[in-house]
Protein backbone atom coordinates (compact mmCIF):
# COMPACT_ATOMS: atom_id res chain seq x y z
CA UNK A 1 0.00 0.00 0.00
CA UNK A 2 1.19 3.50 -0.76
CA UNK A 3 2.09 5.55 2.30
CA UNK A 4 2.93 8.76 0.45
CA UNK A 5 1.30 11.86 1.86
CA UNK A 6 -0.04 14.69 -0.29
CA UNK A 7 1.12 18.25 0.03
CA UNK A 8 -0.61 20.09 2.82
CA UNK A 9 -3.81 22.00 2.15
CA UNK A 10 -2.11 25.25 3.07
CA UNK A 11 0.82 24.81 0.68
CA UNK A 12 -1.52 23.69 -2.13
CA UNK A 13 -3.76 26.72 -1.73
CA UNK A 14 -0.81 29.10 -1.42
CA UNK A 15 0.72 27.73 -4.61
CA UNK A 16 -2.61 27.92 -6.43
CA UNK A 17 -3.12 31.51 -5.34
CA UNK A 18 0.38 32.44 -6.48
CA UNK A 19 -0.20 30.86 -9.86
CA UNK A 20 -3.54 32.60 -10.19
CA UNK A 21 -1.86 35.93 -9.53
CA UNK A 22 0.78 35.13 -12.12
CA UNK A 23 -1.84 34.23 -14.72
CA UNK A 24 -3.42 37.64 -14.24
CA UNK A 25 -0.17 39.35 -15.20
CA UNK A 26 0.73 40.18 -18.76
CA UNK A 27 2.43 37.19 -20.31
CA UNK A 28 6.02 37.71 -21.46
CA UNK A 29 6.86 38.55 -25.03
CA UNK A 30 7.84 35.38 -26.82
CA UNK A 31 9.48 34.22 -30.00
CA UNK A 32 6.29 33.09 -31.67
CA UNK A 33 4.56 35.26 -34.24
CA UNK A 34 1.57 37.15 -32.85
CA UNK A 35 -0.35 37.81 -36.04
CA UNK A 36 -3.20 35.53 -37.08
CA UNK A 37 -1.60 35.08 -40.48
CA UNK A 38 1.85 34.20 -39.17
CA UNK A 39 2.88 30.57 -39.05
CA UNK A 40 3.24 28.92 -35.66
CA UNK A 41 5.92 26.23 -35.52
CA UNK A 42 4.97 23.36 -33.21
CA UNK A 43 6.95 20.40 -31.88
CA UNK A 44 5.28 17.13 -30.88
CA UNK A 45 6.69 15.23 -27.89
CA UNK A 46 5.51 11.65 -27.39
CA UNK A 47 4.08 10.67 -30.75
CA UNK A 48 2.07 7.60 -29.72
CA UNK A 49 -1.55 6.99 -30.60
CA UNK A 50 -3.02 9.88 -28.60
CA UNK A 51 -0.58 12.37 -30.12
CA UNK A 52 -1.29 11.19 -33.64
CA UNK A 53 -5.01 11.59 -33.01
CA UNK A 54 -4.40 15.18 -31.93
CA UNK A 55 -2.15 15.78 -34.92
CA UNK A 56 -5.08 15.11 -37.24
CA UNK A 57 -7.00 17.93 -35.55
CA UNK A 58 -3.99 20.21 -35.31
CA UNK A 59 -3.54 19.93 -39.07
CA UNK A 60 -6.89 21.76 -39.41
CA UNK A 61 -5.76 24.77 -37.35
CA UNK A 62 -4.76 27.54 -39.78
CA UNK A 63 -1.18 28.77 -40.03
CA UNK A 64 0.41 26.08 -37.90
CA UNK A 65 3.23 23.76 -38.89
CA UNK A 66 4.19 20.53 -37.15
CA UNK A 67 7.90 20.90 -37.76
CA UNK A 68 9.49 18.64 -35.11
CA UNK A 69 8.78 15.24 -33.61
CA UNK A 70 10.17 13.39 -30.62
CA UNK A 71 9.65 9.89 -29.27
CA UNK A 72 11.73 7.21 -27.57
CA UNK A 73 10.23 4.57 -29.88
CA UNK A 74 11.22 4.83 -33.53
CA UNK A 75 8.04 3.30 -35.03
CA UNK A 76 6.02 6.06 -33.35
CA UNK A 77 8.20 8.62 -35.11
CA UNK A 78 7.76 6.81 -38.42
CA UNK A 79 3.98 6.98 -38.10
CA UNK A 80 3.96 10.61 -36.96
CA UNK A 81 6.10 11.69 -39.93
CA UNK A 82 3.14 10.85 -42.18
CA UNK A 83 1.06 13.52 -40.41
CA UNK A 84 3.71 16.22 -39.90
CA UNK A 85 5.42 18.65 -42.24
CA UNK A 86 7.39 16.70 -44.87
CA UNK A 87 10.57 18.40 -43.66
CA UNK A 88 9.90 17.84 -39.96
CA UNK A 89 12.95 17.04 -37.84
CA UNK A 90 12.85 13.91 -35.69
CA UNK A 91 14.45 13.68 -32.23
CA UNK A 92 14.88 10.87 -29.71
CA UNK A 93 15.59 13.27 -26.79
CA UNK A 94 12.96 15.94 -26.13
CA UNK A 95 15.58 18.27 -24.66
CA UNK A 96 17.21 18.57 -28.09
CA UNK A 97 13.84 19.50 -29.57
CA UNK A 98 13.41 22.23 -26.95
CA UNK A 99 16.78 23.70 -27.97
CA UNK A 100 15.44 24.38 -31.47
CA UNK A 101 14.85 28.15 -31.56
CA UNK A 102 12.51 27.89 -34.54
CA UNK A 103 9.95 26.00 -32.46
CA UNK A 104 7.43 28.32 -30.82
CA UNK A 105 5.30 25.80 -28.94
CA UNK A 106 5.13 22.11 -28.09
CA UNK A 107 2.40 19.52 -27.70
CA UNK A 108 3.19 16.90 -25.04
CA UNK A 109 1.40 13.54 -25.20
CA UNK A 110 3.88 11.39 -23.28
CA UNK A 111 2.99 8.93 -20.50
CA UNK A 112 1.74 10.67 -17.37
CA UNK A 113 4.93 10.46 -15.35
CA UNK A 114 6.66 12.68 -17.93
CA UNK A 115 4.02 15.45 -18.08
CA UNK A 116 5.37 17.73 -15.37
CA UNK A 117 9.12 17.33 -16.13
CA UNK A 118 8.56 17.98 -19.84
CA UNK A 119 6.20 20.90 -19.26
CA UNK A 120 8.56 22.56 -16.78
CA UNK A 121 11.48 22.14 -19.19
CA UNK A 122 9.42 23.47 -22.09
CA UNK A 123 8.35 26.58 -20.17
CA UNK A 124 11.95 27.17 -19.10
CA UNK A 125 12.96 26.97 -22.77
CA UNK A 126 10.46 29.71 -23.62
CA UNK A 127 7.90 27.45 -25.29
CA UNK A 128 4.15 27.57 -24.91
CA UNK A 129 2.65 24.17 -24.17
CA UNK A 130 -0.33 21.90 -24.80
CA UNK A 131 -0.02 18.96 -22.41
CA UNK A 132 -2.32 15.98 -22.14
CA UNK A 133 -4.20 15.25 -18.94
CA UNK A 134 -3.67 14.41 -16.16
CA UNK A 135 -1.26 17.25 -15.63
CA UNK A 136 0.40 15.63 -12.62
CA UNK A 137 1.36 12.04 -11.88
CA UNK A 138 1.84 12.65 -8.15
CA UNK A 139 0.13 15.04 -5.74
CA UNK A 140 3.49 16.62 -4.89
CA UNK A 141 4.04 17.66 -8.51
CA UNK A 142 1.25 20.21 -8.19
CA UNK A 143 3.44 22.70 -6.37
CA UNK A 144 6.34 22.05 -8.76
CA UNK A 145 4.32 22.93 -11.85
CA UNK A 146 2.56 25.87 -10.20
CA UNK A 147 5.90 27.36 -9.15
CA UNK A 148 7.27 26.92 -12.66
CA UNK A 149 4.15 28.53 -14.12
CA UNK A 150 4.47 31.52 -11.79
CA UNK A 151 8.11 31.89 -12.83
CA UNK A 152 7.88 31.45 -16.59
CA UNK A 153 4.27 32.55 -17.30
CA UNK A 154 3.83 30.64 -20.53
CA UNK A 155 0.57 29.82 -22.32
CA UNK A 156 -0.18 26.27 -21.17
CA UNK A 157 -3.31 24.36 -22.16
CA UNK A 158 -4.24 21.14 -20.34
CA UNK A 159 -5.89 18.54 -22.57
CA UNK A 160 -9.28 18.58 -20.82
CA UNK A 161 -11.06 19.57 -24.01
CA UNK A 162 -14.54 19.78 -22.48
CA UNK A 163 -13.79 23.39 -21.50
CA UNK A 164 -13.70 24.35 -25.18
CA UNK A 165 -16.88 22.51 -26.23
CA UNK A 166 -19.63 25.00 -27.03
CA UNK A 167 -22.51 22.97 -25.58
CA UNK A 168 -20.67 22.51 -22.27
CA UNK A 169 -19.91 26.22 -22.14
CA UNK A 170 -23.66 26.81 -22.58
CA UNK A 171 -24.41 24.23 -19.88
CA UNK A 172 -22.12 26.10 -17.50
CA UNK A 173 -24.08 29.29 -18.17
CA UNK A 174 -27.33 27.54 -17.27
CA UNK A 175 -25.92 26.41 -13.93
CA UNK A 176 -24.45 29.84 -13.22
CA UNK A 177 -27.87 31.37 -14.01
CA UNK A 178 -29.45 29.24 -11.29
CA UNK A 179 -31.50 27.00 -13.55
CA UNK A 180 -30.67 23.94 -11.43
CA UNK A 181 -31.36 25.55 -8.08
CA UNK A 182 -28.87 24.31 -5.48
CA UNK A 183 -26.59 21.45 -6.52
CA UNK A 184 -25.65 19.04 -3.74
CA UNK A 185 -24.81 15.96 -5.79
CA UNK A 186 -22.95 15.30 -9.04
CA UNK A 187 -22.77 11.88 -10.73
CA UNK A 188 -19.90 11.01 -13.09
CA UNK A 189 -19.34 7.86 -15.12
CA UNK A 190 -16.80 6.48 -17.54
CA UNK A 191 -17.77 2.91 -18.29
CA UNK A 192 -16.37 0.69 -21.02
CA UNK A 193 -16.71 -2.96 -21.99
CA UNK A 194 -13.26 -3.90 -23.24
CA UNK A 195 -11.12 -6.98 -23.70
CA UNK A 196 -7.90 -5.01 -24.09
CA UNK A 197 -6.82 -6.08 -20.62
CA UNK A 198 -5.64 -9.39 -22.05
CA UNK A 199 -1.95 -10.07 -22.21
CA UNK A 200 -0.52 -11.14 -25.52
CA UNK A 201 2.01 -10.10 -28.15
CA UNK A 202 2.31 -6.32 -28.23
CA UNK A 203 4.49 -6.16 -31.35
CA UNK A 204 7.11 -3.92 -29.72
CA UNK A 205 10.63 -4.06 -31.14
CA UNK A 206 12.93 -3.47 -28.13
CA UNK A 207 15.84 -2.68 -30.47
CA UNK A 208 13.99 0.44 -31.62
CA UNK A 209 12.99 1.55 -28.12
CA UNK A 210 15.00 3.54 -25.57
CA UNK A 211 13.53 1.83 -22.50
CA UNK A 212 15.70 3.79 -20.08
CA UNK A 213 14.44 7.07 -21.51
CA UNK A 214 10.87 5.80 -21.35
CA UNK A 215 11.29 5.02 -17.63
CA UNK A 216 12.57 8.50 -16.82
CA UNK A 217 11.91 9.14 -13.12
CA UNK A 218 10.14 5.77 -12.69
CA UNK A 219 11.92 2.99 -10.77
CA UNK A 220 14.37 0.93 -12.79
CA UNK A 221 12.81 -2.26 -14.13
CA UNK A 222 13.26 -4.77 -16.90
CA UNK A 223 11.69 -4.11 -20.28
CA UNK A 224 8.04 -5.19 -20.42
CA UNK A 225 6.26 -4.70 -23.73
CA UNK A 226 2.82 -4.90 -22.15
CA UNK A 227 3.66 -2.13 -19.67
CA UNK A 228 5.08 -0.05 -22.51
CA UNK A 229 1.84 -0.33 -24.50
CA UNK A 230 -0.51 -0.17 -21.50
CA UNK A 231 1.34 2.17 -19.17
CA UNK A 232 -1.87 3.86 -17.91
CA UNK A 233 -2.70 0.85 -15.75
CA UNK A 234 0.63 0.69 -13.86
CA UNK A 235 1.38 2.96 -10.92
CA UNK A 236 4.91 3.87 -12.07
CA UNK A 237 3.61 5.51 -15.25
CA UNK A 238 -0.10 6.27 -14.76
CA UNK A 239 -2.78 6.09 -12.08
CA UNK A 240 -5.59 4.14 -13.68
CA UNK A 241 -9.18 5.08 -14.38
CA UNK A 242 -9.37 8.02 -11.96
CA UNK A 243 -6.58 10.05 -13.59
CA UNK A 244 -7.06 8.76 -17.11
CA UNK A 245 -10.85 9.14 -17.37
CA UNK A 246 -12.51 10.62 -14.28
CA UNK A 247 -10.24 13.64 -14.43
CA UNK A 248 -12.09 14.86 -17.54
CA UNK A 249 -15.45 15.08 -15.77
CA UNK A 250 -14.11 16.15 -12.39
CA UNK A 251 -12.57 19.11 -14.20
CA UNK A 252 -16.02 19.96 -15.59
CA UNK A 253 -17.51 19.73 -12.10
CA UNK A 254 -14.79 22.01 -10.72
CA UNK A 255 -15.22 24.48 -13.57
CA UNK A 256 -19.01 24.69 -13.48
CA UNK A 257 -19.42 24.71 -9.68
CA UNK A 258 -16.27 26.73 -8.96
CA UNK A 259 -14.69 23.98 -6.86
CA UNK A 260 -11.01 23.60 -6.01
CA UNK A 261 -10.41 20.23 -4.37
CA UNK A 262 -12.30 17.68 -2.25
CA UNK A 263 -12.02 17.60 1.50
CA UNK A 264 -12.15 13.81 1.66
CA UNK A 265 -12.53 10.73 -0.51
CA UNK A 266 -13.90 7.23 -0.04
CA UNK A 267 -12.95 4.70 -2.72
CA UNK A 268 -13.46 1.02 -3.49
CA UNK A 269 -12.13 -0.87 -6.48
CA UNK A 270 -10.87 -4.21 -7.71
CA UNK A 271 -9.53 -6.14 -10.68
CA UNK A 272 -12.27 -8.35 -12.04
CA UNK A 273 -11.15 -8.86 -15.65
CA UNK A 274 -7.55 -7.69 -15.32
CA UNK A 275 -6.33 -9.64 -12.29
CA UNK A 276 -2.58 -10.37 -12.51
CA UNK A 277 -2.43 -8.08 -15.56
CA UNK A 278 -3.11 -4.51 -14.41
CA UNK A 279 -1.95 -2.96 -11.17
CA UNK A 280 -4.70 -0.31 -11.13
CA UNK A 281 -8.32 -1.49 -10.72
CA UNK A 282 -10.49 -2.10 -13.78
CA UNK A 283 -13.59 -1.27 -11.72
CA UNK A 284 -13.63 1.62 -9.26
CA UNK A 285 -16.02 3.92 -7.43
CA UNK A 286 -15.10 7.01 -5.48
CA UNK A 287 -17.11 9.51 -3.47
CA UNK A 288 -15.58 12.97 -3.13
CA UNK A 289 -16.89 15.43 -0.57
CA UNK A 290 -16.42 19.15 -1.27
CA UNK A 291 -16.96 22.30 0.79
CA UNK A 292 -20.44 23.74 0.39
CA UNK A 293 -22.23 20.44 1.02
CA UNK A 294 -21.45 18.95 -2.38
CA UNK A 295 -20.90 15.24 -3.04
CA UNK A 296 -19.35 14.07 -6.32
CA UNK A 297 -19.70 10.37 -7.08
CA UNK A 298 -17.74 8.65 -9.86
CA UNK A 299 -18.07 5.11 -11.17
CA UNK A 300 -15.78 3.63 -13.82
CA UNK A 301 -15.29 0.13 -15.19
CA UNK A 302 -13.98 -1.84 -18.13
CA UNK A 303 -16.54 -4.62 -17.53
CA UNK A 304 -19.72 -2.87 -18.70
CA UNK A 305 -20.48 0.19 -20.85
CA UNK A 306 -23.82 1.22 -19.33
CA UNK A 307 -24.13 5.03 -19.25
CA UNK A 308 -20.75 5.35 -20.99
CA UNK A 309 -19.06 8.68 -20.26
CA UNK A 310 -21.19 11.44 -18.77
CA UNK A 311 -21.74 13.87 -15.91
CA UNK A 312 -25.06 14.79 -14.29
CA UNK A 313 -25.55 17.80 -12.02
CA UNK A 314 -28.45 17.08 -9.67
CA UNK A 315 -30.08 20.29 -8.46
CA UNK A 316 -33.10 21.10 -6.32
CA UNK A 317 -34.90 22.54 -9.36
CA UNK A 318 -33.49 20.57 -12.31
CA UNK A 319 -30.96 18.01 -13.47
CA UNK A 320 -28.35 18.66 -16.13
CA UNK A 321 -26.97 15.69 -18.07
CA UNK A 322 -23.83 16.31 -20.16
CA UNK A 323 -21.71 14.13 -22.39
CA UNK A 324 -19.27 15.10 -25.11
CA UNK A 325 -21.99 15.46 -27.72
CA UNK A 326 -25.06 16.89 -25.95
CA UNK A 327 -26.67 18.18 -22.80
CA UNK A 328 -30.16 17.71 -21.43
CA UNK A 329 -31.85 19.98 -18.90
CA UNK A 330 -34.56 17.99 -17.12
CA UNK A 331 -36.76 19.73 -14.52
CA UNK A 332 -37.44 18.19 -11.13
CA UNK A 333 -41.06 17.17 -10.56
CA UNK A 334 -41.29 19.43 -7.51
CA UNK A 335 -39.55 22.34 -9.21
CA UNK A 336 -40.83 25.84 -8.48
CA UNK A 337 -39.59 26.92 -11.89
CA UNK A 338 -41.60 26.68 -15.08
CA UNK A 339 -41.24 23.09 -16.34
CA UNK A 340 -38.97 23.20 -19.36
CA UNK A 341 -36.87 20.53 -20.94
CA UNK A 342 -33.94 21.72 -23.03
CA UNK A 343 -31.75 19.48 -25.19
CA UNK A 344 -28.73 20.70 -27.10
CA UNK A 345 -26.78 18.35 -29.35
CA UNK A 346 -27.40 15.00 -30.97
CA UNK A 347 -25.90 11.55 -31.11
CA UNK A 348 -25.87 8.47 -28.90
CA UNK A 349 -25.52 9.11 -25.19
CA UNK A 350 -22.23 8.60 -23.42
CA UNK A 351 -19.81 8.13 -26.31
CA UNK A 352 -16.10 8.77 -25.74
CA UNK A 353 -15.78 11.00 -28.80
CA UNK A 354 -18.04 12.91 -31.16
CA UNK A 355 -17.40 14.62 -34.49
CA UNK A 356 -19.90 17.33 -33.54
CA UNK A 357 -18.46 19.01 -31.68
CA UNK A 358 -14.84 18.15 -32.46
CA UNK A 359 -13.51 18.75 -28.96
CA UNK A 360 -9.85 18.30 -29.83
CA UNK A 361 -10.03 20.80 -32.68
CA UNK A 362 -11.85 23.38 -30.57
CA UNK A 363 -9.37 22.97 -27.71
CA UNK A 364 -6.30 23.16 -29.96
CA UNK A 365 -7.72 26.22 -31.70
CA UNK A 366 -8.27 27.88 -28.32
CA UNK A 367 -4.65 27.13 -27.41
CA UNK A 368 -3.29 28.59 -30.65
CA UNK A 369 -5.55 31.65 -30.32
CA UNK A 370 -4.28 32.16 -26.77
CA UNK A 371 -0.68 31.96 -27.95
CA UNK A 372 -1.26 34.56 -30.66
CA UNK A 373 -2.70 37.14 -28.26
CA UNK A 374 -0.76 35.94 -25.20
CA UNK A 375 -3.67 35.16 -22.89
CA UNK A 376 -4.36 32.16 -20.73
CA UNK A 377 -6.31 29.37 -22.49
CA UNK A 378 -9.55 27.72 -21.38
CA UNK A 379 -7.84 24.96 -19.35
CA UNK A 380 -4.83 26.58 -17.62
CA UNK A 381 -2.32 25.00 -15.26
CA UNK A 382 -4.15 25.71 -11.96
CA UNK A 383 -7.23 23.92 -13.30
CA UNK A 384 -5.10 20.95 -14.35
CA UNK A 385 -3.49 20.73 -10.92
CA UNK A 386 -6.88 20.91 -9.21
CA UNK A 387 -8.52 18.18 -11.33
CA UNK A 388 -5.57 15.83 -10.98
CA UNK A 389 -5.43 16.41 -7.21
CA UNK A 390 -9.03 15.18 -6.84
CA UNK A 391 -8.11 11.98 -8.70
CA UNK A 392 -4.97 11.56 -6.60
CA UNK A 393 -6.99 11.84 -3.39
CA UNK A 394 -9.37 9.17 -4.69
CA UNK A 395 -6.44 6.88 -5.45
CA UNK A 396 -4.89 7.64 -2.07
CA UNK A 397 -8.09 6.36 -0.48
CA UNK A 398 -8.08 3.23 -2.65
CA UNK A 399 -4.45 2.41 -1.94
CA UNK A 400 -4.79 3.15 1.76
CA UNK A 401 -7.58 2.35 4.19
CA UNK A 402 -10.41 3.16 1.77
CA UNK A 403 -10.73 6.75 2.92
CA UNK A 404 -8.48 9.80 2.65
CA UNK A 405 -8.66 13.34 4.03
CA UNK A 406 -7.12 16.28 2.22
CA UNK A 407 -3.76 17.29 3.68
CA UNK A 408 -3.42 14.22 5.90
Amino acid sequence: MSKKRPVSRRSFLQATAAAGAASALALPASAQPAGANERLNIGLIGTGGRCRHLMQSLAKVPNTRMMALCDVYEPHLDQARKLADPKATAYRDYRRLLENKEIHAVLIASPDHWHVPMTVDAMAAGKDVYVEKPLTHKMSEGKVILDAFAKHRRVVQIGTQQRSMTHIIRARELVRDGRLGTVHKVHLTWNRNSDRVRRGPQNVDPKRLDWTAFLGNAPKQDFDEYRFRNWRWFWDFGNGILTDLMVHWIDVAHWILNLDHPEKAVTIGDNYISRDVWQTPDTIQTLLVYPGNIQVYFEGTFCNAYRGAMITFMGTEANLYIDRGRFELIPELRSKQKPEELILGTGPRGRDFYDRPDGELLHLQDWVDAIRVQRQPSAPIPAGVSAAAAAHLGNQAFRGSGAAVWGK
